[in-house]
């Protein structure tokens, strides 16, 4: 290391350029369809976008909104969660919002870590957590899952938990996999949280994309709810990710400790689009119930076209990711791959090796997003038949 260089650049060694950056620049550089980065291609629903107008219009968050977040917005976040898993928060202390649940896992990690401390996190991790825990001084111990279903060794867990495990950071539905815990795996989880006194931080932005199973929240379970830290957010469910609208939830000296990191980030964000968010969360059933059919249809879609190109393709139970593998080509480098994949057949896609601490567990996994409008999809098939040609 280089004396004097600052404590954080050293800690953040090897953390250059997003892998979503490089595959999105590479899709306007060569004009190919992107199912590399995760983002809907439509708005989501359209009395969502009126509310954020009639916010602005109305003067509703166009200066800075409360530093926890508007209380419209805490409170339907409260409701939501008693709703639809039948835990209770109190909106005025044990809500937070964040600017997207990118920003609630760092200050999570921030506010919940000493250097040293290990976090214990499912292997491949959505980017953003390897470099939070850094930032926090934390040390990284991944949990590898495996294809072709991967579920998480129970075992393994219970062997990688030492006198320095200090959190568990939970996926579920989990990006890029797609797989969903069960209830049976967090209930093993949730008694080892309970017997090593760990805290548990939670992502659980893709609550409402399940596609086979249930979504439990790790809150929900016997001697979970006052060491959990809840996440979640606006983008996946509204498809409205630029807003960046998300939130935490967890018991009041957690919040507390969450907002003290969180204010020294972005302090506050999204003033109007917290008022649509507010209106977003109480929509009907039936909006959740068919925004969940209509990316089943397009999962199912992308995923048989995938398998006709001559992939091997891992069914997701969630999310609005497919992992596939590209051995069935004679291929082994993902990341090669998916640099040459544009000019190959015009569609880009990313390589989850970049998603491992031990690239070789992955280096061959390749993940495809179908949260594309279905004529999209249809094309991205068409040009990827060329692989099997």
């Amino acid at each position: 290391m280089t004396k004097g260089r600052p404590l954080l650049n050293r800690r953040l060694d090897g953390f250059g350029t997003t892998i979503f950056a490089e595959m999105s620049a590479l899709a306007v550089r060569t004009g190919s369809i992107n199912l590399g980065q995760g983002f809907p291609d439509t708005d989501g629903p359209e009395e969502i976008r009126e509310a954020a107008v009639r916010a602005l219009r109305d003067g509703h968050g166009n200066q800075y909104p409360p530093g926890p977040g508007i209380p419209e917005l805490r409170t339907a976040i409260a409701d939501h969660q008693q709703r639809r898993y039948g835990i209770s928060y109190d909106p005025d202390t044990e809500v937070l919002v964040t600017a997207g649940a990118t920003e609630a896992i760092a200050a999570a990690m921030l506010a919940l870590l000493e250097p040293g401390d290990e976090v214990i996190a499912f292997e491949p991790f959505y980017d953003s957590y390897a470099a939070c825990i850094a930032m926090a001084g934390g040390v990284r111990v991944p949990l590898t899952l495996r294809a072709p279903d991967f579920r998480p060794d129970l075992d393994a867990l219970r062997d990688a938990i030492t006198p320095r495990t200090r959190l568990l950071l939970l996926n579920s539905p989990h990006n890029p996999t797609g797989m969903v815990l069960t209830r049976e795996e967090l209930t093993t989880i949730a008694r080892l949280a309970v017997e090593h006194d760990l805290l548990v931080v939670t992502d659980e932005v893709y609550e409402h994309l399940v596609f086979e199973g249930e979504h439990i929240p790790p809150a929900s379970l016997p001697g979970m709810r006052d060491r959990t830290v809840s996440i979640s957010s606006a983008g996946k469910t509204f498809s409205y990710t630029g807003w960046k609208v998300g939130w935490v939830t967890a018991s009041a000296p957690l919040t507390a400790a969450v907002r003290t990191a969180k204010q020294y980030l972005t302090y506050v964000s999204a003033g109007p689009f917290q008022y649509a968010i507010a209106e977003a969360l109480r929509l009907p059933d039936s909006y959740f119930d068919d925004f969940r059919a209509g990316l089943r249809h397009r999962r199912d879609l992308l995923g048989d076209g995938l398998r006709a190109a001559g992939f091997e393709v891992y069914r997701p139970q969630g999310t609005y990711f497919i992992t596939t593998d590209i051995a069935p080509f004679g291929e082994k480098d993902a990341y090669a791959f998916c640099r040459a994949l544009p000019e190959r057949c015009g569609v880009v896609a990313v390589p989850n090796s970049v998603f491992y601490d031990d690239p070789d567990a992955g280096r061959g996994q390749v993940r495809f997003t179908f949260c594309k409008q279905d004529e999209v999809l249809h094309d991205a098939v068409g040009r990827l038949r060329r692989l099997a040609s």
